[in-house]
């Protein structure tokens, strides 16, 4: 496992590849565009050829792009629809272009509509941002659940998969936190591996692409998205640790998005404090074989 975070932009990918290295990161996530407006952001080829340079044997092993909050994909709204796909569209081929390992996508709201029929539109246009993209993976990341958001269960994301005809580039981002306040019980290893059963079964597990690995302020099934910093939250050390150390999510980058320790973006505190719950969590597993 790759264990990162979510860090900033602002001047650029060197920048922000300087500021993941400052934090101890061993993968980075970033923004596509700024996630408060449709315009799209447009790196210099420069400054994308010296990312690239940096992450050639570097310290950082793993870029993951998140698309912004602004994308609904199930929206029946012709300008939003529009503006989804073109943004998604502008995302994959980012990805494309900086080696991402994937682009991270809520795959959107119902808006009052019976899920059953907004999936379909969902399916419609993940399967244009990969018909539109080169290589990129595209992960569809698991929703805490709050009102009308779709992806808020396996069989949900299952169906989304079946729907956009199960594209090998098609995958799953898990975050710890949205599992938890969906319903899954993930306080331990043995619970989340009989989650992680049921995702292989409807899925696949080998389809998990990134992990995020974020606490919960919100309690089990309360359908309610409050990061919380790894260990502080209703997942706790013991919770978190188990997540950080599942065997089937070695070799993953894992990000941790915030707000952090010092109540804003993830510092080299909450990379640190990540690191060690995982090191917990092999040693508690190691303890259990032995």
């Amino acid at each position: 496992m790759l264990v990162g975070a979510h860090v900033s932009t602002a001047g650029g990918l060197v920048e922000a590849h300087g500021r993941a290295v400052e934090r101890g990161c061993e993968a980075m996530q970033v923004w596509g565009q700024s996630p408060r407006q449709w315009r799209p952001t447009r790196w210099k080829e420069d400054d994308i050829a010296s990312f690239l340079e940096l992450m050639d044997g570097g310290p950082i092993g793993a870029v993951v792009i998140h698309a912004v909050y602004l994308i609904n994909c199930a929206t029946t709204d012709l300008e939003i629809m529009r503006k989804s796909v073109a943004s998604l569209v502008h995302h994959m081929q980012l990805g494309d272009a900086i080696g991402a390992r994937g682009v991270i996508l809520h795959p959107g709201s119902a808006k009052g509509e019976p899920h059953e029929e907004a999936l379909p539109r969902v399916a419609k246009i993940v399967r244009a941002a990969l018909d539109e993209s080169d290589s990129c993976p595209l992960l569809l990341e698991n929703t805490a659940g709050a009102g009308d958001t779709l992806g808020r269960s396996f069989e949900e994301l299952a169906e989304l998969f079946k729907l956009a005809d199960d594209p090998k580039r098609l995958g799953l981002c898990l975050d710890s936190c949205h599992l938890l306040a969906s319903g899954f019980d993930i306080t331990t290893a043995d619970k989340l591996s009989d989650v992680m059963d049921r995702c292989d079964e409807l899925i696949g597990a080998d389809r998990v692409g990134c992990v995020h690995a974020n606490d919960s302020l919100a309690p089990l099934g309360s359908n309610r998205d409050r990061h919380a910093p790894p260990g502080d939250g209703e997942l706790g050390a013991r919770g978190c640790a188990a997540f950080l150390s599942e065997p089937r999510f070695e070799g993953l980058p894992s990000i941790f998005e915030g707000p952090g320790v010092e109540g804003k973006a993830p510092a080299k505190a909450d990379v640190d404090r990540t690191k060690q719950l995982r090191r917990q969590g092999l040693a508690a597993r190691k303890r259990r074989k032995s």
